[in-house]
C-alpha cells in the first residue's frame, strides 16, 4: 500500500510547488494536474482533508464505499484510510479547494482529542454535505485565512491555524446534522433496520455471544459506529450505546419479573461477564437493584 507521509510529497503529487507551511496547506485544485501514478489506486495518508468543491468531479474510493462527492460540495477524509482515486474521471477544471493538515499539526492541541468526535471522517457509508451559496462562501473565506495564516511562521500560526479548523468543523457537524433530518425517507429506513436488528437480536439466545456492542450494530447496518451514534442522537435524543442498555435494562426487567432466574443468572443470559456490572447498570437505570426490582412484584 502506498504511503502518502507529507503535505509536500502529496503537493508533487498535484504538481504544485513546494506548500507556505509545512504541516497544512490549502490547495486550488484548478491549479492542479494530479500526476499519472500508480499511487492514486491505493493509498493512505497520515493527514486530515476537507474537500470544498464547486463543479469539480471525480470518484473517490474511501475505504470500502464509494464516497458520494458528484452530489455534495463538501466532504472529509482522515489519516491513515485507505483511499482509491479514479484520475479518468478527475476534473479540476472548475473551482475546488482542499485543506489538508498532517496529524502531527494537531499535537498539544485541544483538537487533537476532540477531532475523534467529528464522526464525518469516519464515516464507512460516505456521503458529501450540500451547502447553500452563502454557507459555501462563509467556508471558502476560512480556507482563504488559513492559506494566508500559512504565509507567517511564528509562535501564534498553530493556535490561529487550528481555531479556524475547528471552527470550520464546527459548522461542519451543524450542517450534517441538519442533512440527517432533512432526508426523511433514508432516515425512515435507518430507524426501522437499527430497530429491527436490536429486535432480533434479544429475542434470540445470545448468552454465549457477550454483551452487544456499538461496532456489532454499525458493521451490521454497514454503517460506521460514529456515523450511526450521531444519526440515532438527533433522530431519537439517544445514541447507539444507549439503545444498548434501554434494551438490556427492559430485557433484565422482563426476566426479573416473569421468572425464577437468579439474578446471576440473568445477567449471564443477557452477555454479561459479572454480574456486580449488570446490578451497577440496573440500578444506574432504575435506581432500583435487580433484587429490589423483583421485590415490588411480589
Amino acid at each position: 500500500m502506498n504511503i502518502i507521509k507529507s503535505i509536500s510529497q502529496f503537493h508533487k503529487l498535484l504538481s504544485l510547488p513546494e506548500p507556505k507551511h509545512p504541516w497544512v496547506s490549502v490547495i486550488n485544485l484548478s491549479e492542479s494536474v494530479f500526476i499519472e501514478d500508480d499511487v492514486w489506486k491505493g493509498f493512505v495518508s497520515q493527514y486530515y482533508c476537507v474537500a470544498l468543491k464547486r463543479e469539480a468531479t471525480g470518484k473517490i474510493k474511501y475505504g470500502q464505499q464509494y464516497y458520494d462527492y458528484d452530489k455534495g460540495v463538501l466532504s472529509f477524509t482522515a489519516p491513515n484510510q485507505i483511499q482509491y482515486l479514479d484520475l479518468e474521471t478527475i476534473d479540476c477544471e472548475n473551482k475546488g479547494y482542499l485543506l489538508i493538515f498532517h496529524e502531527d499539526f494537531l499535537l498539544k492541541h485541544r483538537l487533537a482529542t476532540k477531532i475523534s468526535s467529528f464522526g464525518f471522517f469516519s464515516y464507512a457509508v460516505n456521503e458529501a454535505l450540500h451547502l447553500s451559496e452563502d454557507e459555501e462562501n462563509n467556508l471558502l473565506e476560512i480556507f482563504n485565512k488559513i492559506d494566508r495564516e500559512c504565509e507567517h511562521i511564528d509562535q501564534y500560526t498553530q493556535e490561529i491555524i487550528l481555531s479556524q479548523i475547528e471552527l470550520l468543523l464546527n459548522y461542519s457537524k451543524r450542517f450534517y446534522e441538519r442533512q440527517f433530518i432533512t432526508r426523511k425517507s433514508g432516515n425512515h429506513q435507518i430507524l426501522t433496520k437499527f430497530e429491527a436488528f436490536l429486535n432480533s437480536y434479544f429475542d434470540e439466545d445470545f448468552s454465549d455471544k457477550g454483551l452487544l456492542t456499538v461496532h456489532q450494530i454499525a458493521e451490521a447496518m454497514n454503517l460506521s459506529p460514529n456515523y450511526l451514534s450521531d444519526f440515532l442522537r438527533i433522530h431519537t435524543g439517544q445514541n447507539t450505546q444507549q439503545h444498548i442498555h434501554e434494551k438490556l435494562i427492559n430485557k433484565a426487567k422482563e426476566e426479573l419479573s416473569t421468572t425464577q432466574f437468579s439474578v446471576s443468572e440473568i445477567a449471564y443470559k443477557l452477555g454479561f461477564e459479572h454480574s456486580q456490572s449488570f446490578s451497577t447498570l440496573f440500578k444506574k437505570k432504575t435506581s432500583l437493584s435487580p433484587l429490589e426490582f423483583r421485590q415490588s412484584f411480589n
